[in-house]
């Protein structure tokens, strides 16, 4: 029985807000007590949400905080109590929203409130111009400095805005909403143990709060910590069961360690909180070991009917969907489902191929026999690296899994470092791969020595040679050439129709904006085989290329050329890869813990019928594919 709201409104809310701490739920009680006598009053919705949030009710508790701010549109702390929730949800958009609202209702400044309402409406020019001109007055104010940070990160501008957020700090240590700021863009740029570092001065002040805990675990299985990472999960989870992103992020983390059955009900426990979370029921489907009841296909379907189901849950149902008839051998309306979660991904994630064409060309038109020669013995040195690159979904995640079971070889990750330094040589200038010909011998020594290092946290063990397994880097052979001219290099190749099909019918969270359409996948296959043709001519013999039907048909074969080309000598454990104990983040990873099958080799035939536009722009490559 609830107890009754005594004394005076004020009275009755500083009771509740007591129990906060010590009982959400009984907060929570008095919280709908008190609106029910006083239903307009904002403090005691901002008071129900932060109850609700307290005691693990993120969805409820985003409900009564939208109520509260649009009651008291001017409260920092009910609009940041909501941006905390939304990102919990893993809405990081509205979740950016509403701390551009928070940052507006705290600004008392009247010259910085126009910056605070343009950034909180998206109006990004109208608030950095303002946002420009106080700093100019007022180099110090720590709000501004705050506020401008967040907008160089909204657009990606994440170097700048690291450096206007460590100086918000340094200005005021104790400013934690700055201190998580920095912790969540050094994450988004690729820096997770730099993020850790932040993230632990926060929750050495307020160990439990969810964001803080939840932020550590992600970046803790990116820098493979993951035994740290699941207790990070755990115990978030325990404090607040109903967090559906938390629980698909730990099942992402348990997948990687290989427990599988773990995984499962990890994203399970996430679909039985909210049935249409898109995301959860590609994550199944992702595994590609787990077959999906009626049941299932009915849940996913009444979900994509339901229109408040938007956004990403939409395209993830019709990936999850496409891969669940697939399986049950319905293979036109599989289809069906993969073209639409393609379209709607390409929607929001367009792709320039004559962009990526042009890149190619100019890749080409630079490294020429002569301008490679001309720079031999230049560069590190160290042969440490081994680069497995092509097409993603032609057997890279394999080829590593297998080197890695050498004893001489440390499987890593897809490493984002080769790719950043490019971007960062070519500056807003786009001046890449043109101004390699200008670096001197000891900037390219530099360079690789930079790459090393970058990489030196990604290591694990005291084995000779590390694999970077970013499929991506194909473009930057050359430059992997001039400043790692001893590193391997490997192309994992796969028939064309079966690498591309593969492709379409995989949803990448990011990176692979071709992969939306056939067409785009077409182009994007033919640069690729165009410039490692290149450079198989100006350097003959540089790449080794793994042909995936060839590594199924005779593995012990290719495996033995392939350790040949690495100078390594042949091992036995390369054959049991499946018994190789390690954490594998790829689409792939529940396929390389299993022997070596033919399963997938000539599964895209099953779509033959909708792939004439696939196969009549790949012609070529289909005619000279290896017999």
């Amino acid at each position: 029985m609830s107890t009754a709201p005594t004394g005076t409104l004020e009275t009755a809310l500083a009771h509740a807000a007591r129990l906060l701490g010590e009982n959400p739920a009984m907060a929570e009680q008095q919280a709908r007590e008190i609106l029910r006598v006083v239903p307009h009053s904002g403090a005691a919705k901002l008071l129900l949400g932060q109850a609700l949030a307290a005691g693990g009710q993120p969805d409820l508790a985003v409900r009564a905080l939208g109520e509260a701010v649009r009651a008291m549109p001017d409260s920092a702390v009910a609009w940041r109590t909501l941006a905390e929730q939304l990102l919990l949800l893993g809405d990081e958009a509205g979740s950016d929203r509403a701390q551009a609202e928070a940052i507006r209702a705290s600004v008392n400044d009247p010259r910085l409130r126009d910056a605070a309402v343009a950034l909180a409406r998206g109006d990004l020019p109208v608030a950095e111009k303002a946002l420009k001109a106080h700093l100019k007055a007022d180099p110090t104010d720590v709000a501004a400095i705050r506020m401008l940070a967040e907008l160089a990160a909204r657009i990606g501008r994440y170097p700048d805005s690291e450096a206007l957020l460590r100086r918000a700090i340094e200005l005021a240590p104790g400013f934690a909403p700055a201190r998580f700021n920095l912790a969540t863009v050094l994450y988004r740029g690729g820096r997770a143990e730099e993020a850790l570092i932040e993230l632990d001065r926060l929750m050495a002040e307020e160990p439990e709060n969810p964001a803080y805990r939840n932020l550590a675990a992600v970046a803790l299985t990116r820098t493979g910590d993951l035994d740290v990472a699941l207790v990070h999960f755990e115990k978030a989870l325990a404090r607040q069961p109903g967090l559906t992103k938390v629980w698909l992020s730990y099942g992402h983390a348990l997948k990687t360690l290989g427990r599988q059955a773990d995984s499962v009900a990890a994203y399970r426990r996430a679909i039985a909180l909210e049935p249409g979370f898109g995301e959860a029921w590609w994550s199944l489907a992702n595994l590609k070991t787990v077959r999906f009841e009626p049941a299932d296909l009915a849940t996913m379907q009444q979900a994509l009917a339901d229109e408040q189901v938007q956004g990403e849950d939409r395209f993830h149902l019709h990936f999850a969907l496409g891969k669940a008839l697939e399986d049950a051998k319905q293979f036109e309306p599989a289809f069906r489902h993969y073209e639409q979660g393609n379209r709607l991904r390409l929607e929001a994630v367009p792709h320039d191929p004559a962009k990526l064409s042009e890149r190619v060309e100019r890749t080409i038109r630079l490294f020429t026999t002569e301008f490679l020669q001309s720079r031999v013995g230049q560069g590190c040195a160290a042969p440490d690296p081994i680069f497995i690159l092509g097409m993603p979904r032609a057997g890279s995640t394999l080829v590593e899994q297998i080197l890695a079971s050498h004893p001489q070889v440390e499987g890593t990750q897809e490493l984002p470092d080769i790719q950043m330094m490019a971007t960062r040589l070519g500056g807003e200038a786009d001046a890449y791969p043109e101004l390699l010909a200008s670096l001197p011998p000891d900037r390219l020594r530099a360079l690789g020595e930079e790459f090393m290092e970058r990489t030196r946290p990604q290591r694990r063990t005291d084995r000779p040679f590390f694999i970077d397994k970013m499929p991506n880097n194909w473009l930057h052979t050359g430059f992997i050439r001039l400043i790692l001219p001893n590193a391997k290099i490997i192309d994992a190749r796969r028939h064309p129709l079966a690498c591309c099909f593969a492709n379409y019918k995989q949803h990448f969270a990011r990176g692979q904006s071709f992969a939306y359409s056939l067409e785009h996948m077409a182009g994007y296959y033919r640069d690729y085989a165009r410039l490692m043709a290149h450079v198989d001519r100006v350097a003959p013999g540089a790449v080794h290329r793994v042909i995936y039907e060839r590594m199924v048909d005779d593995t012990e074969a290719q495996v033995r050329a392939l350790l040949a080309y690495l100078g390594l000598p042949f091992d036995p454990a390369c054959l049991r890869f499946h018994e190789t104990e390690r954490a594998v983040r790829t689409a792939s990873s529940e396929q390389v813990r299993r022997p070596i099958y033919r399963d997938g080799v000539e599964q895209w035939q099953n779509f033959e019928p909708w792939l004439g536009p696939l196969k009549q722009a790949l012609q070529a490559e289909i005619a000279g594919w290896p017999a």
